[in-house]
Formats: structure tokens, C-alpha cells, sequence
């Protein structure tokens, strides 16, 4: 069913998608009301001469997706529209934190039989410095200016080294199709990152490319378990039985630089003498005499998501030299690389909208998508469960009431310290089933008697177990139930890697 949460106490709406018999979290109705007080901000802005571009800027439509659950500000699967302005906290920090989805020719068994050696080769590369990614300052300056396009122009400076073995500019031409904005938005500069780009024809590494990130991001190969829509499966070469790979990050310490400038941002064009807002978010008219702050926005904003879409190109590299190493040469077939956390420009009837979305999927569907390789099946839609369950893929239907969107993933019901604290036997049971890789390998010997740093792992890795997050085949049965998406197919763990 569509829950109704009352906005504030005006007469709008906001629709909230949950599985049927569900209640919302109050903490996160909490924040969410916080949150609507952005529109007492609103009014006292549009009293300010100049400050719009026009009288009219308004919030014209908030909706919440299934895996809706308390954020920071502003809720996890919260997706806005807005007319005449932006709100930079409503896509969070983790700029561009988004999916990436990869088919491949691998085995499952095969994978089976070598994942000691696999864990092994993984922990090297991922976690122990086997990166081998150098760049130069001039390839990092068009990474952060121009995205993967802009690699694409530079990727000769590395000479082939490390990981660069793997890129293939045909390949990666054709690939940009398949990814959100081509992977490549322009940007006027590189506010800020001027040390983090180093000397402009050196090559140097740097601790931030291809690292997955805290939390609830990781790197999953999986075994497609069940298909429903054999015509679309077939189309994005999908078979029962095949493994493939799913990716889930975002900018790293880049995006939260951005955060931090976008804040700045946004107090200093605040009018003097007026009052701030009580719940501290902020945001960035699309007016002349602002336009320097408009376009400085959009370009650090733009920064952080140009950075994603490499980090994440470069942990498919990642895991494909793992795999030739130990497995032999392999075959990754991207299908798709879309963001849950940016602001979208979207015109309706000739008028400019801006749709952001936390922890939320874009979800066109075929009209969306025309003149895209997905033009008759709709937008890609990567719904991962929590660590250890299944994972979907679905196909978006450009529902309009649900602002083209769709779930981010299962969606937290316990904080990370209620879940540390979860049901011991129900820990024990998960950890026998399943295989996660992360920077520790509990069973080393030399760890043996030091509980301190076992107590840690068991703590990260319980903080994001099954029973920390709502049940993910619930979640999807409400995309399907209010054709927000159709599901394709159901993904189950071979192994997972997380920080």
C-alpha cells in the first residue's frame, strides 16, 4: 500500500511506498518533518528581493521509496522536486555514490573451487596496496573536469601500467552509452583538488581510486538464481546459472570535500540579518545575481560525481585482474552505472525541474530511455539486499507519481548499533552460509588471542547482517505492485567484499 505522511502541517502530501502491513519508521518520519521545514526557509527567501530568479520557486512534489529509513538531515530514499532552486543535502555526500552492474563468461563452480586463492589475491589487491593504479596530475584533472570521457582523452599518460592493462578505449567508448550522463559531466574547474592532483605530468598513486568505502558499499559477485522477463534478460544477456557482478559505492573523502564546499556555498550567498534554518539545510537559488554560486554548485557537485564513476570503473578492473589471476583471462560486459545520490535536470511542459534523490534509483522507463540501447525495456534498476541475501535487477517504467524512481536496496530497520547487537545465533548461522572478504581474515593464526581486533570485525560485519535490513523480496513486491519497476531477475551471493 501507499502510506500518506502529512507534510508538515500544510495540506501537501508526501507518498510513501512500503511493503504492505508496513509502518514508517518514526525516527525517520522524525526527520523527515524536519526536513519539510525547508519550506517556512522558502518563504522567508522568496521575500528577499532578487534572491529567485522568479516568485514561484517551489518543493512540487516529495515522494519515499520502499527502503525509506532515517538518514542524516534528510532520509535515506527521499526523492524531491523542485522548481527554481536546489537543495545540495538532499543528494547527501557521498556524491554520486551509485551501481555498477557487470555480465561475465565465469564459472560459478570454478569460483567455488579457487576462493581460498581468490580471498587471498582480493585482500592484496583491494586492501593491502595491489591497486597499481597510476595517474597523472593531467589524467586526475580531466578525471575530476570531464569524467570518464575525460580518461578516456588522457588513459595513453599511464603507459598500460598496473590496472591501465585493462582499459580498452573501444571498450570504454562503447561503455559510456551504458552509464548515466556518459559517466562525464563538465565542469568548469577543480575547486579545491588542486593537491590531491599532483604534479600535472608525473605519475603517482594516490589511497582514494577503486576503494569501495565504508558502510553498506561493497563488491559482489553473484549467481543469477531465478529469471522473470526472459525477453529483457535475454536482451542484457542474462542467463539462469551465469555470474555476474555488482558494484555499490560512491566519491570517498572527494565527495564529502564537495559536501563540504556546497555547504560553504550556500551560507555565503544566505542574505545577512535573516534568519537561519533551524534544521540547517540550505539551498542555491537558479537566479542571475547568483549565478556564480549556481555555477560553482554544479561543477564542485560535478567533481565528486565524475570521481564515482571512475572509482567505480576502476574496481571492475579491480576484480577482473583478480579473477586473470588466479582464474585466467575473463570476459566483464558492463550493462549498466547509475547514480542514487545527484541532482537531475528534468524539463516538463517547456519548465526546468530538478529531481533529487537520496539513496534513491532513477527508474525510466522506455520513453525515458529513447535513443538508448534501452529504449524498449527501460532504465536498469539494481536493487541489491542486504549482505548475504538476494539481489535483484529490474527494469524501470518511468512512473511519474513515484518521480521515476525506485529503491536504492532493502532499506536499514536497525541502526548499525542495534544491529552489532543482534540475535548471536542468528549471527553464527549467517556467517556459516556466507562468504565475505574483508581487510581481516578472522582465521589467520597471528590473530589468535587478539580479541581486540576480532571484536571490531565481528562488529563491522554484524552491523550490516540480513536481520539489520527489511526483507528485500517485500521491497520489490511494492515496486511490482505500483509499477515503479518489473523484475528481470534474482541474484544470490557467491562471495562479497567489503571494507
Amino acid at each position: 500500500m501507499v502510506h500518506i505522511i502529512k507534510w508538515k502541517d500544510r495540506k501537501n502530501e508526501i507518498s510513501c511506498y512500503l511493503p504492505e502491513d508496513a509502518v514508517p519508521d518514526k525516527n525517520a518520519v522524525a526527520e523527515l518533518h524536519q526536513m519539510t521545514a525547508m519550506e517556512e526557509t522558502l518563504e522567508r527567501l522568496t521575500a528577499v528581493s532578487g534572491f529567485f530568479e522568479t516568485n514561484t520557486p517551489q518543493i512540487k512534489k516529495l515522494i519515499l521509496t520502499p527502503d525509506f529509513h532515517k538518514g542524516a538531515g534528510i532520509p535515506i530514499g527521499t526523492v524531491m522536486m523542485t522548481k527554481g532552486f536546489v537543495v545540495p543535502q538532499a543528494m547527501g555526500n557521498d556524491i554520486n555514490c551509485g551501481m555498477r552492474f557487470y555480465t561475465t563468461d565465469l564459472s560459478e563452480e570454478k569460483i567455488r573451487q579457487k576462493l581460498p586463492e581468490l580471498a587471498k589475491k582480493i585482500r592484496h589487491v583491494f586492501f593491502e596496496g595491489g591497486r597499481q593504479i597510476p595517474m597523472t596530475g593531467r589524467q586526475r584533472e580531466a578525471l575530476f573536469r570531464y569524467g570518464l570521457e575525460g580518461i578516456l582523452e588522457t588513459y595513453r599518460d599511464s603507459d598500460r601500467r598496473g590496472l591501465w592493462q585493462y582499459f580498452q578505449p573501444e571498450i570504454q567508448e562503447r561503455w559510456l552509452d551504458r552509464t548515466v550522463f556518459r559517466g562525464s559531466i563538465k565542469t568548469a574547474d577543480a575547486e579545491g583538488l588542486e593537491d590531491f592532483t599532483g604534479a600535472y605530468g608525473e605519475l603517482t598513486y594516490d589511497d582514494q581510486i577503486g576503494t569501495i568505502g565504508g558502510g553498506n558499499h561493497f563488491l559482489e559477485v553473484q549467481r543469477v538464481a531465478e529469471i522473470y522477463d526472459g525477453q529483457t534478460a535475454n536482451a542484457w544477456k542474462l542467463k539462469k546459472g551465469a555470474v555476474v557482478i555488482m558494484l555499490h559505492t560512491g566519491s570517498l573523502t572527494i565527495g564529502h570535500h564537495s559536501g563540504l564546499l556546497n555547504r560553504k556555498i550556500c551560507q555565503e550567498i544566505y542574505p545577512v540579518g535573516l534568519t537561519h534554518p533551524e534544521n540547517k539545510i540550505y539551498l542555491i537559488p537558479e537566479a542571475y545575481e547568483k549565478f556564480n554560486a549556481w555555477n560553482r554548485f554544479w561543477s564542485v557537485s560535478g567533481n565528486a560525481a565524475n570521481f564515482a564513476f571512475a572509482n567505480r570503473l576502476f574496481l571492475g578492473f579491480m576484480i577482473q585482474d583478480v579473477f586473470t589471476q588466479v582464474l585466467g583471462a575473463c570476459d566483464l560486459e558492463l550493462l549498466y552505472d547509475a547514480p542514487h545520490n545527484y541532482i537531475w535536470k528534468k524539463q516538463i511542459g517547456g519548465e526546468n525541474y530538478f529531481i533529487h534523490r537520496k539513496g534513491a534509483c532513477c527508474a525510466g522507463g522506455c520513453e525515458e530511455m529513447t535513443g538508448t540501447a534501452y529504449a524498449y525495456y527501460g532504465e536498469p534498476v539494481m536493487i541489491p539486499g542486504s549482505m548475504g541475501s538476494s539481489s535483484y535487477l529490474l527494469r524501470g517504467l518511468g512512473n511519474p507519481d513515484a518521480l521515476w524512481s525506485a529503491s536504492h536496496g532493502a532499506g536499514r530497520q536497525k541502526s548499525r548499533g542495534e544491529a552489532v547487537k543482534g540475535n548471536d545465533e542468528a549471527f553464527r548461522q549467517f556467517m556459516e552460509h556466507f562468504h565475505v572478504i574483508t581487510p581481516i581474515d578472522p582465521n589467520r593464526t597471528d590473530l589468535r588471542g587478539r580479541a581486540d581486533i576480532l571484536k571490531k570485525w565481528e562488529e563491522s560485519v554484524r552491523a550490516e547482517a540480513p536481520y539489520a535490513y527489511k526483507d528485500i523480496h517485500e521491497v520489490i513486491a511494492v515496486h511490482t505492485a505500483h509499477e515503479l519497476a518489473a523484475p528481470v531477475a534474482r541474484m544470490e551471493p557467491v562471495f562479497t567484499v567489503k571494507s
